[in-house]
């Protein structure tokens, strides 16, 4: 697909997030179907995109897939789609392993252009020896654009724009300094509990973009009739799936991982009751539970539902937050809270307790490779689980992040890439 770009930065916090998010809003707008994509792990700025375009947003990520799936992820979902906004992550050339795992890297391997947003906030001329060694690192890379971020004066416009003219960097936009574009964050990331006003988004977005630019580089030609993107099922027999999906509480969710239970029951911890009776494969994924503690607490008829489900042998999938709800209780500085009392481990959320897990993770069982990606300040506390194996991290250093394997039941902090076929197989 030529119609992509990938909206990339020199660092963290320079506005990847806003102008993707602002382009998408802008070109969703003008009635072109737009597929959002993310580098990486990430599954908070996903709701960014899915929120003004429509459409899931698609993590791309080198580590946790071979290049030849994420090839055909990309292909397959940018198939019905006009164009392909893809966000980069952190900084261009930032992976796992040197520039392993970038946005550089997924840009080379899907040979798309790189549009980069550099926050021009304290900076002038000195930006031209930056861009011109982000420019030429590279020589397979093609970085086609600028877009100067939190722009100040018109002076400094000007500054900016022979900048570009002396890098041979064209300039696609200079965006000023605005209080609508900044996002809140919390301690995962953006908060999404609250996303502002896409309209506006894009009203700022369409003032400060050289559109005819724009167009050029994703070679804007025709719009489609808007067709749902079609998902390959999952190989082997998908059971009776129930997923948990709420709002905040559980909803750190890769839209890949969704795919392979097309038709799957969505269930809500917080309001539902009981599980649906069918149920013969339970996955809870991570988000803020301790959040809504009181909540959840509240509910024990979903609680004692879905500890009589583990007690039956059901089978269960749960990932960070999902695991925590899982356990006996979470204590925090207010109290402890009990859960589903399914696993007999307190994780602790008390500010005394919190320390920062995050990195790629790997770990091999039943002779099966398994990768996925670990972020979380909570910690157990007490009486800890004994891992079912050694997980590594990306460059193969052992890390203590235990992997619980009970019964039918597989639980860790790890939030899983690509599952294994035996997840999903009766």
């Amino acid at each position: 697909m030529n119609n992509a770009i990938l909206i990339a930065a020199p660092s963290s916090g320079s506005g990847k997030t806003t102008v993707a998010r602002g382009l998408m809003a802008l070109l969703t707008r003008k009635g072109y179907t737009v597929q959002p994509m993310k580098c990486g792990p990430d599954y908070i700025d996903t709701k960014f995109h899915a929120a003004v375009t429509g459409r899931p947003s698609i993590n791309l990520d080198t580590f946790m897939s071979s290049p030849e799936h994420v090839r055909r992820l990309f292909q397959q979902y940018a198939a019905t789609a006009d164009v392909c906004i893809i966000e980069g992550m952190m900084g261009l050339f930032d992976g796992y392993d040197h520039d392993r795992g970038s946005a550089a890297e997924i840009a080379r391997l899907l040979d798309v252009p790189v549009v980069m947003v550099v926050d021009s906030r304290s900076a002038g001329y000195s930006l031209a020896p930056l861009l011109y060694g982000f420019s030429r690192w590279d020589k397979d890379l093609r970085l086609a654009r600028v877009i100067y971020n939190k722009v100040g004066t018109e002076r400094h416009e000007q500054m900016l724009r022979q900048v570009s003219h002396d890098t041979g960097i064209d300039c696609l936009g200079c965006i000023p300094r605005s209080k609508d574009l900044e996002n809140g964050e919390r301690y995962l990331g953006l908060d999404f509990s609250s996303m502002g006003c896409a309209d506006r988004l894009a009203d700022i977005i369409e003032e400060h973009i050289d559109w005819s630019s724009l167009a050029a580089v994703l070679q804007l030609e025709k719009k489609s009739t808007g067709n749902a993107v079609q998902v390959t099922a999952a190989s082997g027999k998908c059971p009776n799936a129930v997923v948990a999906l709420n709002s905040e509480s559980f909803s750190f969710v890769y839209q890949e991982t969704l795919d392979l239970m097309p038709g799957a029951t969505h269930i809500d911890p917080e309001t539902d009751t009981m599980l649906p009776t069918h149920t013969e494969l339970l996955y809870l994924p991570g988000g803020y539970p301790e959040k809504h503690l009181d909540t959840l607490t509240g509910n024990t008829s979903m609680r004692q539902s879905i500890a009589d489900y583990a007690a039956r042998g059901g089978r269960i999938v749960a990932e960070c937050g999902g695991m925590m709800y899982l356990c006996q209780s979470i204590v925090t500085d207010e109290g402890e809270y009990p859960m589903c009392g399914v696993l007999p481990y307190i994780v602790s959320f008390r500010k005394a307790d919190r320390h920062l897990s995050l990195g790629y993770r790997r770990w091999t069982i039943d002779g099966i490779e398994m990768r996925g990606h670990e972020f979380h300040y909570s910690q157990f506390t007490g009486t800890k689980p004994t891992s079912a194996c050694q997980v590594m991290d990306a460059r193969g250093n052992p890390v203590d992040s235990p992997i619980i394997r009970t019964g039918n039941i597989w639980a860790s902090y790890i939030h899983l890439g690509r599952w294994p076929k035996m997840l999903i197989d009766k």
